[in-house]
């Protein structure tokens, strides 16, 4: 028999390796994916079937369900597996009633959900798994406001995606508040048998600011530790920059609108050094900067140690710069513009949704 020739499109292609990767797919959808993939990729059929221990007869069925049918070939037809034996009314409960929490509880659990709907957890943790409900799961978000959003979102991804030739592109910002706490008493190591402990109370010993530019090209940083966060601090930041790095170079910066990075000061500054360029991210954009994906990992970092005074803390985190520095990881930047302006702008909408229901739900109240 004549191979069937898979010819994928771009949507296509995408779709099937994602369910060949992703670890929530069922086992027989991934294997359907893998055989379409590797059949479009030019194997026979018992190749195909030798790679995905299927049957030949299998590999040939799958094949010319897609070729017929595509992306919806692939499904279970109607009628198929075992039947449902949940009543649908507690179905319906479970999937329905999981985005409203119970007035006397912040959330559902499996658990509550379960007494509530009067079948096991197992069967609430299942519906909830297939229908991608999480109720224990929550992010923290922020829309900007700002009205030149759009200006200053393209100005920043550009440097990320097209950087510049001949120049060096930092992200820069400030870690403030970085708090050198003590533990009361010692903890306990890890051990066989045993986790590692440490108390909940702390002596607090002061604070310092951590000032950081991250080059986006290479991953190494250049920091300087302050005992307060003022201008002054940020210009010394800046001069450091300016005799850490070749003088035959621009810098483009990347910075967020706090009042200290425009200060009259500072502006005179920039004005008197050009081969500085400042690039602001949006207002309650903060995300877009990449330096603060390193300060995740220092905050992981200082948060598991004791420390008696400042000078440890700081001493701690020169440490940790010196690591990091020494065998350095780039935070790429792989997400593409226009992907990211369609989910914020689909936020916004169900946002506007939401508070005008809100209104008019308030409105009926008076």
């Amino acid at each position: 028999m004549a191979r069937r020739r898979i010819e994928l499109g771009a949507e296509e292609e995408t779709e099937l390796r994602r369910r060949a990767r992703a670890a929530t797919v069922s086992v027989r959808d991934r294997q359907r994916a893998e055989i379409v993939l590797l059949s479009a990729a030019g194997l026979s059929q018992e190749q195909v079937a030798a790679r995905t221990g299927l049957s030949r007869a299998a590999v040939n069925r799958w094949v010319g369900r897609f070729a017929a049918q595509r992306l919806n070939g692939l499904a279970d037809r109607p009628g198929r597996g075992r039947r449902p034996w949940l009543p649908s009314q507690a179905v319906r409960q479970v999937v329905e009633q999981a985005v409203t929490p119970p007035p006397n509880l912040g959330r559902w659990s499996c658990r509550t959900m379960a007494r509530a709907a009067g079948i096991s957890p197992a069967s609430v943790q299942r519906l909830w798994a297939d229908n991608d409900i999480k109720p224990h799961l929550s992010r923290t978000f922020k829309l900007s406001t700002d009205k030149r959003f759009e200006e200053k979102f393209w100005d920043v991804i550009g440097l990320y995606l097209d950087p510049p030739e001949t120049a060096i592109v930092l992200c820069c910002d400030e870690k403030s508040q970085c708090q050198a706490l003590e533990r009361t008493q010692p903890g306990l190591p890890l051990g066989i048998g045993h986790i590692r402990t440490k108390t909940h109370d702390y002596v607090r010993h002061g604070t310092l600011t951590l000032f950081a530019a991250l080059n986006y090209l290479e991953g190494k940083l250049i920091a300087r530790l302050a005992a307060r966060h003022r201008h002054q601090e940020w210009l010394a930041f800046l001069k450091d920059i300016d005799r850490q790095t070749p003088a035959d170079l621009a810098i483009h910066i990347i910075a967020d609108n706090y009042a200290t990075h425009k200060h009259p000061v500072v502006r005179r500054w920039l004005e008197r050094h050009p081969r500085f360029h400042m690039h602001y991210t949006p207002t309650s954009s903060s995300w877009m900067n990449l330096v603060e994906r390193f300060f995740a990992e220092l905050t992981a970092f200082i948060s598991e140690k004791s420390f008696a005074a400042t000078r440890d803390l700081a001493d701690a985190i020169i440490a940790f710069l010196a690591a990091h520095n020494q065998n350095p990881r780039r935070y790429l930047w792989k997400a593409k513009g226009e992907d990211i302006l369609r989910k914020i702008n689909a936020a916004r909408q169900a946002l506007a949704a939401q508070q005008a229901q809100c209104n008019a739900i308030s409105e009926a109240g008076h």
